[in-house]
């Protein structure tokens, strides 16, 4: 009951910062900030929701979600104060275009394959755990805290660093970091043990998401019609997905084969992934797109994704104005 809504606020959450900052690097950190709000959910989610199963009872943590959720829509209500949809001006491009795009599949992809290892592991870690480390039931929710950190941190750093050292790279080590701290899962022997690979987990995954999902309004700007719904509606179906494929493939393959081969086979596509983000390094435009963005009074620039300290030289009326002088 609660799938729809739930899915339906990431990604009117994500085109929002897409309106409102034109520029690459406010919407970067705009971006990082409202991921930020996501990695707090996720943060304080498993933890809160073990300790209150354990101590106060299975159907309190569902309570409290439940009034929180109607305080958060009544503050929206009265805060954003909505009013009457407005037709856009600019008709955006078609979504079958926008899947078609290799460049959004890449960066989809990247967003998919990265959530889907924490959503392997998040089904099957606490069996595991049960199995092998004869953990409490407090203890199967609090493993995931590290995790939960880490991605906090990840989302709100790389928000601001991602712009400077490349979105295509930091989206690429992060892929890696995540396949090597997957790799590691299986070796803890107790829940100390967790707390290393786990922290990376989140931290990969925070850079990840904090990179692709500007990329995304930037591959609509450079490519396609600058309106962002459908392309975060994509972002946000990869999402999904990842959590989706993640749990049922992820618990069908453990039962099949075991916990660590599971790490090891979502951990070896992470890094067999991670390659593929080259590519968003310097993403080409469309012809008649390029036109428009090399208009002097077009608030989009383009850029490649490597370093952005890059001398700049006056062009056309600036250099008339410079002669006069």
């Amino acid at each position: 009951a609660d799938l729809f809504p739930s899915k339906h606020k990431p990604s009117s959450s994500y085109s929002f910062p897409e309106y409102v900052y034109t520029d690459d690097e406010e919407r970067g950190n705009a971006m990082g900030i409202a991921l930020g709000g996501l990695a707090m959910g996720v943060l304080v989610g498993p933890p809160f929701g073990s300790i209150m199963y354990e101590f106060v009872g299975k159907s309190s943590p569902f309570l409290v979600l439940a009034a929180l959720a109607l305080f958060d829509g009544a503050v929206q209500l009265f805060v954003l104060q909505p009013s009457r949809a407005q037709a856009e001006s600019q008709k955006g491009t078609p979504l079958l275009t926008l899947m078609k795009d290799p460049y959004i599949i890449i960066a989809a992809g990247s967003i998919c394959f990265a959530n889907m290892a924490i959503a392997m592991l998040e089904p099957a870690l606490p069996i595991w755990m049960m199995e092998t480390m004869c953990s409490k039931k407090w203890q199967l929710g609090v493993a995931f805290l590290p995790a939960s950190i880490s991605y906090l941190i990840g989302t709100n750093l790389f928000g601001i660093l991602a712009h400077k050292m490349g979105r295509w790279l930091c989206a690429l080590l992060g892929m890696l970091i995540v396949g090597i701290s997957i790799l590691c899962v299986p070796f803890a022997k107790n829940i100390y043990g967790l707390i290393a690979p786990n922290f990376g987990v989140g931290f990969a995954i925070g850079m990840v998401d904090s990179s692709m999902m500007p990329i995304m309004g930037y591959l609509v700007d450079l490519r396609h019609v600058s309106v962002y719904g459908s392309v975060y509606a994509i972002a946000d179906v990869a999402f999904c997905m990842g959590f989706a494929i993640g749990p049922s493939a992820g618990g069908a393959i453990a039962k099949a084969i075991g916990f660590p081969w599971l790490m090891t086979i979502i951990g070896i596509v992470d890094i067999l992934f991670a390659p593929l983000c080259f590519f968003l390094r310097s993403p080409p435009a469309k012809e008649e797109k390029m036109a428009i963005l090399m208009d002097h009074n077009c608030p989009v620039k383009t850029k490649m994704y490597t370093q952005n300290n890059i001398q700049s030289y006056p062009i056309g009326d600036e250099e008339e104005y410079e002669s006069d002088e």
